[in-house]
């Protein structure tokens, strides 16, 4: 991987992470698209460098993050579900993340759900999240370790359907995403020197570059997409997934007829 497909791939990290069209997905199809080596090092850099994204939200929020020991109890609580499946399905995981049929078939799935998304609980007006709430959506959120299914529009769903409203939804799947994607960037990490491997000084000042960029790119987003959705709801990006997933879907059938 050069430095210019590195940039590319952290811009597109930093736009997606925030919206619910599955940042890995799109990092999955942009290293196909720019013919990107499917190897250990690209699967390790498309998962750490969605924590400089996510690092955006504790300086966007961070008097949130020292509110309150419950705050990140319910954190925690939310977060847990992850854990113990990712560790358990850890190698399916990873044999999905080079599956751009896979990515497909969740942008595709994914679309519907938030086509109807706004019509089934976009009334919702509650904005309290207890334990049981933060557990649920915790559940919700490891549906994201499919490749296309995207982790805010998961976890955003599993919140509207606990009754919250849009924002509220909103704003707690980000926060949630903080220490999921920091235990994602340590197990990621782990796993590739457990392999024996090491990482050059090349492929390290890229992994910086790529956590720079995806952080700036991603402060720029954040605030855009809450004010977005908490007016307009998620029915574009419903559109969106769908005609992507299905123009991907005929990209896929032409190359393999060919």
């Amino acid at each position: 991987m050069d430095v210019l497909k590195a940039i590319i791939l952290a811009i597109v990290e930093g736009i997606t992470e925030f919206l619910p069209i599955s940042s890995t997905g799109h990092m999955i199809l942009v290293a196909d698209w720019l013919n990107i080596q499917d190897d250990d090092f690209t699967k390790l850099y498309i998962v750490v460098i969605q924590l400089g994204a996510i690092l955006s939200v504790v300086v966007l929020y961070w008097k949130r993050f020292f509110k309150s020991l419950d705050f990140y109890y319910k954190l925690l609580v939310a977060f847990l579900p992850a854990v113990v499946l990712g560790l358990l399905f850890n190698d399916v995981i990873d044999r999905l993340l080079g599956s751009s049929l896979v990515v497909v078939t969740s942008l595709i799935i994914g679309g519907i759900i938030l086509l109807k998304i706004d019509d089934w609980a976009g009334h919702f007006t509650r904005t309290e999240i207890d334990y049981k709430t933060a557990f649920k959506i915790g559940l919700f959120q490891t549906l994201a370790m499919i490749p296309g299914v995207s982790r805010s529009g998961a976890t955003i769903v599993g919140g509207m359907l606990q009754k919250l409203d849009r924002k509220t939804a909103t704003e707690f799947s980000f926060f949630l995403a903080v220490p999921t994607m920091l235990g994602a960037t340590v197990k990621k990490t782990w796993d590739f020197y457990e392999k024996g491997l090491r990482l050059s000084s090349d492929q390290m000042q890229l992994i910086l570059l790529g956590n720079l960029i995806a952080f700036i790119v991603a402060m720029l987003a954040i605030k855009s997409f809450i004010n977005y959705v908490s007016k307009k709801g998620f029915r574009v990006f419903g559109i969106y997934r769908i005609i992507l997933g299905l123009i991907v879907l005929a990209v896929i059938l032409i190359k393999h007829d060919l």
